[in-house]
């Protein structure tokens, strides 16, 4: 079977890598007079810690969704409207991460640390379910999927996305409470499906029923 999806693939990619881009521009250089002490500029850069907390986190966020979409793009070889659309909500929200990461890069150790955890964590939920979107609209009928791809492994890929909705989940309405707590629990999700990736195994070529 022909593989229709390349043209969507490509321009994923590319909105993918410039969501990575726009991070950087977030990484500020200290505001400092021209040559002071280099002690000073070091306790400058000391304090911008938050934004490279921010610029890490969020890189490596995006890097795991895009490999998560990389892998659900392996097993779809057919398109329809219902599946451009999905995918176009999770590059417009991929496309603001940025923001938030902005918002905690700045505010983190003020008095609205809980807001931009918020934001930052609530972000993420609406990817997790754009992402279960995708994957509804392109196993509902197997006819987008690529040919013999079994219903074990049609199942393990979905619920590997469902059971990421409830952890995003909590970890937004703990933010409430304990931003950081909450912020702990995006990264260890991120470390989970990183560590796990490797372990779907899409190689079946027998359709189970």
């Amino acid at each position: 079977m022909e593989k229709e999806t390349g043209r969507i693939e490509a321009f994923s990619d590319g909105v993918f890598s410039i969501a990575v881009t726009l991070l950087v521009l977030d990484l500020h250089i200290p505001e400092s007079m021209d040559g002071e002490h280099p002690v000073k500029l070091l306790e400058a850069l000391k304090l911008l810690w938050p934004g490279y907390i921010a610029f890490i986190i969020s890189f490596f966020s995006i890097f795991i969704i895009w490999v998560n979409h990389h892998k659900i793009f392996k097993q779809i070889y057919k398109r329809n409207t219902g599946l451009m659309f999905a995918n176009g909500l999770i590059l417009f929200l991929v496309s603001l991460v940025s923001y938030p990461s902005a918002l905690l890069a700045k505010f983190y150790l003020t008095d609205s640390r809980q807001l931009s955890v918020t934001i930052y964590t609530g972000l993420f939920v609406a990817i997790n379910i754009a992402f279960n979107l995708l994957w509804q609209q392109a196993s509902s009928d197997r006819k987008l999927l690529r040919p013999g791809i079994s219903n074990a492994a049609i199942a393990r890929l979905r619920n590997n996305y469902l059971y990421g909705f409830p952890t995003y989940l909590s970890a937004f309405i703990i933010s409430f409470f304990y931003p950081d707590l909450a912020l702990a629990i995006c990264v260890l999700l991120w470390i989970f499906w990183a560590a796990s990736s490797k372990k779907i195994n899409f190689t079946e070529s027998a359709v189970t029923k």
